[in-house]
């Protein structure tokens, strides 16, 4: 051990700097700010997405087409999915909760049912929606649908 290696005891300084407590200290006089501009003064605060006067990335990028805000949105399960999940949990309906169980949607997501693929089984099924081919094979089936 000497001189070069020697260390305060864990614990025994404080880490943060304190500022503006006189030139003795180290960190007087402009307290660690610099010299005049914005930065230096008391109460100085960028908005978000500033990037110094160059033009900001939100004004650079550019900006087209439209969102509508009364969309609405569908998970959609195709008729393939269903036969599936009938014969697997052996069910003559279908519905949301059986959906929801079977982890295919979320309890919130509005379901549409869609036409791909084959279905052999009568089938009630309970949907939000149904496009116009599932709901044919639905039928032709003997299969009854009911829109929630």
């Amino acid at each position: 051990m000497d001189l070069s290696n020697l260390k305060p005891a864990e614990g025994s300084t404080k880490s943060e700097k304190r500022i503006g407590r006189g030139q003795g200290s180290g960190h007087g006089g402009t307290s660690t700010r610099g010299h005049k501009g914005a930065k230096s003064r008391s109460g100085y605060k960028t908005r978000r997405g500033f990037e110094g006067g160059q033009m900001p990335l939100q004004r650079v990028v550019p900006k087209f087409g439209f969102t509508n805000i009364n969309r609405k949105e569908f998970k959609a399960i195709n008729l393939d999915v269903v036969q599936e999940l009938a014969e697997n949990l052996k069910l003559t309906t279908i519905d949301v909760e059986t959906l929801v169980g079977a982890g295919m949607a979320s309890k919130r997501d509005k379901i549409k049912i869609l036409g791909d693929g084959v279905l052999n089984l009568k089938l009630e099924v309970k949907a939000h929606a149904f496009s116009k081919r599932a709901k044919e094979i639905i039928e032709k089936l003997e299969g009854t649908t009911e829109i929630l």
